[in-house]
């Protein structure tokens, strides 16, 4: 049994812990700055709600899911209970923080996990990033990857990456969750009911992705299956084309990546 530790239980540390809280092999310890956070996360999902320190002392891993503003305040609340052990490996999902700056704040180097994750995570469809430092053993990598197989897809990357990648699959739930909005909104404006419309958009997004995924196709592909020769479907991508839906979303990554990299 490991016990797997989390300091921050907000959204996405709330989604990890759901996510392992399907492992039987997991003990969960969860610690908020609001401990009736924690209590209320451990009323869905089970487990043991704590403090920071309890957390830091008795975790094997330990997810750090603080704000990257709140990370160096944190990590010295901690420090000492740290430095105590040998034995405990750091998951950190801060955005714009690198590996190195937390051995900085911690002024000892630790086996740290980098892991940028996706609110999916919490339903078993998360697309989760992450970079190992050298501390990091093959063992703890596959330990880790096992411990949290029910969060969804992994795909590790070269550290210098992870923003990019973030601003793909971290910042893209917003991204989706706008569409599918504005998929439903438009059916919502041709008469149809708002809880059918939304219905309707969100299975197609889910069903689309699923089928891209699993046949391994491009989407030019998916698109023009649907597209038939003068058709419905080529009317409205061309009205998508026009209103510059390709470069808004481009746009919208990239705006996402340069503010990861102005946190570093």
């Amino acid at each position: 049994m490991k016990k797997i530790g989390f300091i921050g239980t907000g959204n996405m540390g709330g989604a990890l812990a759901r996510a392992a809280s399907k492992n039987p092999n997991c003990k969960l310890l969860l610690a908020n700055r609001h401990p009736e956070k924690a209590a209320a996360l451990a009323d869905l999902i089970g487990g043991t709600v704590t403090d920071n320190a309890a957390a830091a002392a008795e975790a094997d891993y330990l997810f750090l899911g603080v704000k990257p503003q709140m990370l160096a305040d944190m990590l010295k609340s901690v420090k000492d209970v740290l430095a105590a052990r040998n034995d405990v490996v750091l998951v950190s999902m801060a955005a714009g923080t690198p590996i190195s700056r937390i051995c900085d704040l911690l002024e000892k180097e630790y086996p740290i996990i980098r892991i940028m994750p996706n609110t999916p995570a919490a339903v078993g469809e998360g697309m989760i990033l992450y970079s190992c430092n050298a501390a990091v053993t093959a063992a703890q990598e596959e330990e880790f990857l096992a411990l949290m197989a029910a969060s969804g897809r992994f795909s590790k990357l070269d550290e210098k990456l992870i923003d990019a990648g973030s601003g793909v699959s971290g910042c893209g739930p917003a991204f989706v969750a706008l569409f599918i909005e504005a998929m439903a909104d438009g059916g919502v404006a041709c008469g149809l009911p708002r809880k059918q419309a939304l219905e309707f958009a969100a299975q197609t997004v889910a069903g689309t992705a699923k089928l891209m995924l699993e046949e391994g196709l491009h989407p030019g592909q998916l698109k023009d299956a649907v597209c038939s020769p003068g058709g419905t479907t080529i009317q409205g991508v061309r009205t998508l084309e026009e209103k510059g839906m390709r470069g808004a979303v481009m746009d919208a990554v990239i705006a996402a990546v340069e503010k990861n990299k102005d946190l570093h």
